[in-house]
Order: structure tokens, then sequence, then C-alpha cells
């Protein structure tokens, strides 16, 4: 037991020991931590103050270094902004200078006129002082008033510039004619010998034959029912009287003539001659009229060799079948001028297709004029606007009755064709009325000219011959003369085609109203 307790005493003792030791042994150990934490953080803090000075070191040679670089820009700026500092004060007083010199130029010239304003002043008051003596010496000399020798000078005056005027228009004339005159002639009369239009002559009637008288009854049926009805749907005058075997169908609209007459036809060979029957009948004819009319303007384009053209162009190209002008058949007169303006441009150097696009749409708007209001130059040149034409189309159908000026070869070309289409002998008839009034107003405008002894209108009013007197018109002043003439005519007088105007004295000079 004891012995135990001596184990224990022992144990218990040896922990206690063992445990102090061990507590001395870890408070020496912490120590020397902490020693060496110490000496550490001295060997860390001598390292930030190292470190700081050298960037502090490094921050004043870099802060050097960049203020000595900022420093020379700052001073070549400044070289810079002095220089042209100087130079521009140099400048401003080479202006300076510049603009003093010229305002003395100014003020010196300035002295001069108005030294010179002066002098003129005085010159002037001289010479109205000088003049006044000089016609009033004058007056004392011839007897003449200032207001009859003023007059006399004018006479004088206008005469000589007069014969000065002619002799100058005659050159020129002569040296046109001379480099022109040919030319022209060639192309023209190739163009018509290559090319012979169809002519042919309207009315403005159609008779219908009928077997018999009972067929007139017929027609104008119970009360007048069938014949109102008939002029009502048709848009025509159907004349019946004493005719035998005659039926009159009268208007100025081609178009409703022949549907009228077709239908017509057609009713008397059917026999049935009723309100509801005309109707039938009308619009079978009126839908066949349609289809060859476009047919028509579908072959003429095809004819023409113009690829493209909008369908309802073409239709009214058809339709110019039943329109005539003073007797001319508008689509004869169309083709015409399509292959004429052709031949022309070719040989001018233009595109004959193009050409030949323009002549056959210059007058299309008369296939309009029955049923719109406005001119067919109007009408044609909207129609072809709509449809998008080009310019060279619109500018032949305005330019071929002068209201504007050809643009180019092929417009020109047009308006050359329609002219000589429209002129030939034959082309065109006119009313007696019209055409005598026409020759008296041409007769009476070349008589009213002062030196003219007679006027008279041959062709059939397209040239007229005007003799002059010898002795009161020289060469020069014919030529002149007959300017005169054909611009008044062109002015005052309504016709188709040109007129020639034709001056007889020793010689002859020519000119046209166009």
């Amino acid at each position: 037991m004891e012995y135990i307790l001596v184990i224990v005493f022992v144990g218990v003792l040896s922990s206690a020991l063992s445990i102090f030791i061990v507590k001395k042994l870890d408070k020496a150990k912490f120590q020397i931590f902490i020693e060496q934490a110490k000496a550490k953080a001295k060997v860390i803090e001598h390292e930030a103050e190292v470190s700081l000075k050298d960037a502090q070191l490094k921050a004043k040679f870099e802060c050097d270094r960049e203020f000595k670089h900022a420093r020379r820009e700052y001073d070549v700026m400044l070289s810079k902004i002095e220089k042209k500092e100087r130079e521009l004060n140099e400048h401003l007083e080479s202006e300076l200078r510049i603009i003093k010199q010229e305002k003395d130029e100014i003020v010196e010239k300035n002295r001069k006129i108005t030294s010179l304003k002066e002098r003129m002043e005085q010159q002037k008051k001289t010479y109205e002082n000088k003049t006044f003596e000089a016609i009033k010496i004058l007056e004392n000399a011839s007897g003449l008033t200032l207001l009859e020798a003023r007059e006399l000078m004018l006479k004088k005056v206008k005469e000589d510039s007069r014969a000065e005027i002619s002799s100058i228009f005659r050159k020129k004339y002569k040296i046109a004619e001379q480099n022109a005159k040919n030319e022209i002639n060639n192309m023209l009369s190739l163009a018509v010998t290559r090319y012979a239009g169809e002519f042919a002559a309207e009315r403005l009637i159609n008779n219908v034959p009928i077997n018999d008288e009972e067929t007139k009854g017929k027609i104008i049926g119970k009360e007048g029912r069938n014949i109102k009805a008939l002029e009502m749907l048709l848009g025509v005058d159907i004349i019946i009287d004493d005719t035998p075997n005659t039926i009159t169908i009268s208007s100025f609209n081609l178009y409703r003539r022949a549907v009228a007459t077709k239908t017509i036809k057609e009713l008397l060979e059917d026999g049935r001659i009723q309100p509801a029957r005309i109707e039938e009948i009308y619009k079978k004819v009126k839908s066949e009229f349609d289809k060859n009319i476009q047919k028509e303007g579908e072959d003429v384009v095809l004819e023409l060799g113009i690829k493209t053209m909008h369908p309802e162009l073409v239709k009214l190209v058809g339709r110019l079948r039943y329109r005539a002008s003073y007797g001319q058949n508008a689509l004869a007169h169309t083709l015409e001028v399509a292959h004429l303006s052709g031949l022309l441009a070719v040989q001018m150097g233009g595109d004959a297709i193009l050409a030949r696009r323009a002549g056959l749409l210059h007058d299309i708007g008369k296939a309009l004029t029955h049923e719109m209001p406005g001119s067919h130059v109007q009408l044609g040149a909207e129609i072809c606007k709509r449809y998008d034409e080009c310019d060279t189309v619109i500018n032949a159908i305005y330019a071929h009755h002068g209201h504007e000026e050809p643009i180019n070869v092929e417009s020109a070309s047009v308006c050359a064709a329609d002219a000589l289409s429209a002129a030939r002998p034959g082309a065109r008839r006119e009313v007696l009325e019209s055409f005598l009034k026409r020759v008296e107003e041409v007769e009476n405008i070349s008589t009213s000219k002062l030196g003219v002894l007679n006027a008279y209108a041959i062709n059939a009013g397209r040239e007229v011959r005007v003799i002059v007197k010898a002795e009161l018109v020289n060469d020069d002043e014919a030529i002149l003369l007959a300017t005169e003439i054909a611009k008044e005519i062109e002015q005052k007088v309504q016709y188709p085609g040109e007129i020639k105007v034709n001056v007889i004295r020793e010689i002859r000079a020519e000119s046209y109203a166009r």
C-alpha cells in the first residue's frame, strides 16, 4: 500500500515537474518568437523606408524629367507663337500700307473724276449752246423749224439705214441660200422619192343603199321611235328624204359615221328593226370596230419598226383612220410623216426609229378632239406624257405647230416632214369660202407695202407673186420686202402648209411663211 502511494506521489511529482519544465520551455520559445517577429518587423520597416526613399527619388527624377520635357515644348511653342505674331504684325503692316496706298489712289481718282465731270458739264453746256446756235443758223438759212428739221433728219437716217440693212440682209441671205439650198433640196427630194404615201379623200356623209322605199318606213318606225333610237345611240344624223333607194348618214366624226353605216347595214340584212335589236347590233358592230382599230394600230407600229408602245396609244393610232383634216386622212398623213421623218433623220445623222415614233405620235391628239375639249397639240402631249413617252416625242408634238423650238434632229425632221406632207399638191382640200378669204388676205397684205405695184395669189393660194416698182424698190430691198410680207402672213393668216412669197423686180426674191 505504501509502495502504491509512493508510486502515485512520484508520478504526480514527475507530472508537475514535467508541466513546469514544459511551461518554462514554451515561455522561452514564445519569447524567442516575439524577438524574431520584432526583428522581422524592423527589417520590413527598414526595407519599406528604403523602398519609400527609392520611390521618392524615382518620382522626383521622373517629375524633373517631365518638367524639363514640358519646358522644352513650352519654349518651342512660345518661339513659334512669337514668330507667328511677328509675321502677322508684318502682314498687317503690309496690308495697312497697301490699303492706305489704295485709299490715296481712290481719293486721287475721285478727284480726277470730279474734275472730269466738271469739264464734261462745261463741255456739255458749250455743246448745247453751239448746237442751239447752229440750229438757229440752220433755221434761218433753210426756213425750217426745229421739229421739221428733226423729222427730215430722221427720215434721211431711216432711208440710209434701211438701204444698209437691206444690203447686209441680201449678202447674208445669199450666203445662207448657197450653203443650205442644195443640201435641203437633196434631202427632201430623196425622202419624197423613197416614199409615196396613200391619199384618201373623206367626206362628211355616207350613203346607205336600200332595196325599196318601204325600208325607209321601217327605219323611221312607229312615231319615229326607231330613227330616234338610232340617232341617240349612234350619235349621227340620219337623213331620209326623197332621194330614191338611199339613206344618208351625216356626221363630222368619221368613226361614228362608219359605225353607224355598218350598224344600219346589219339591221337591214337582219330585217328586225326595233330599239332592242338596234342596241344589240350596235354593241356587236362597235366591238368589231374596236378590235379592227387595235389591229390596225398594231400593224402600223409593226410596219414602222417600233418595238414597244402602250396599248392605249396603239388604239389611238388605229383610230386616226377615222379622222381627217382638210380632207386628208389623219392616219395616211401620220404614216407619211413617220416615213419621211425617219428618212430625213437618217440623212442628218439622227435616230430613224425615234424620228418615226415621234412622227407617228405627232398628231395623236386628233383621235381625241371629238370627245375631249382642247387642241390636238395639247391633248396629244398630255396623253403621251401619261404613258411615259420620251422628251423628243413630246417636243415634236409641240414643235410641229410652233409651240416650242425643236430640241434635236429627230424633232426637227418631224416638223419638216409634217409641213411637206400637208403642203404637197392634192394632199388637202378646203372650203371655197375660206380659200377665197385666205387668198384675199394674202393679196391685201402684199399690196399694203410701200412700192408694191400689184400682187397675185397663184398655185391654189400657196404662192403670191408681188410685182414692185423698180424706181422705189431696189434689189436689196426686194429681199427685205419678201421677208416682211412672209412674217406678216404668218401672224395674220391661217393656212395649212406654207405660202411662198415671190417678189419680182429685176430679180426675184423668195421667202416662205411657215
